[in-house]
């Protein structure tokens, strides 16, 4: 896993914007890129070699996590639960999964789609299975790029304030990521369970 997300941060560092873009993208079907380190790298090299603005690299960053979202959306959406028999394996994701996935989404909402992308490893599959199951298009592009803006930028701008010193604390800044993940997971549940318990409410009164 370690020598994959390496591999597509050169990608992403040599190739600037394109490059930042196809792997964000990739990482958005499936694929493991580990599109945490990527940012971080990315706002990193933005600030210190190319000194240009974090904030470009986030958009640039988000707009390919919706476009990779909706690869994988639209897949879901014609191909239906026979395509996620037959390639489901591949991006570790089984017919029992999507059956959680869609009990989930059915008690909760379309919200499911935000708090997806702040979890690791689920964020890249996780259009698959509202692909399948029939989630309105709009609502799935809305809710995708709010938590996919609400990462990209969060990240990016950890990465642009580390700057050229994240090869000497690596170690930190791993441990720091994953503590930001689990805090802006832990963020998005609460919210869900918020609008749960007030819909709840509502329709007790």
């Amino acid at each position: 896993m370690e020598a994959l997300t390496n591999f597509f941060s050169h990608i992403a560092e040599a190739f600037g914007f394109p490059g930042l873009f196809l792997v964000m993208m990739v990482g958005n079907v499936g694929i493991p890129v580990g599109t945490e380190f990527v940012l971080l790298l990315a706002g990193g090299v933005a600030q210190s070699v190319y000194h240009s603005a974090w904030w470009s690299v986030a958009i640039v960053a988000t707009v390919a996590e919706v476009v990779g979202g909706l690869i994988l959306y639209t897949a879901g959406y014609y191909g239906g639960r026979p395509f996620v028999a037959r390639w489901g394996k591949y991006v570790k994701l089984s017919e029992k999964k999507l059956d959680r996935f869609h009990e989930f989404y059915e008690r909760y909402g379309n919200i499911v789609v935000f708090v997806c992308r702040f979890l690791p490893i689920v964020r890249g599959v996780s259009a698959l299975p509202a692909g399948v199951s029939r989630m309105q298009k709009r609502y799935f592009i809305l809710y995708t790029l709010l938590g996919s803006a609400c990462f990209c930028f969060g990240l990016t701008y950890l990465g642009s304030v580390f700057g050229s010193h994240l090869d000497q604390i690596g170690a930190q800044v791993h441990r720091w990521l994953y503590a930001l993940v689990a805090l802006m997971a832990i963020a998005a549940m609460a919210y869900v369970g918020y609008r749960y318990a007030s819909r709840r409410s509502k329709g007790a009164g």
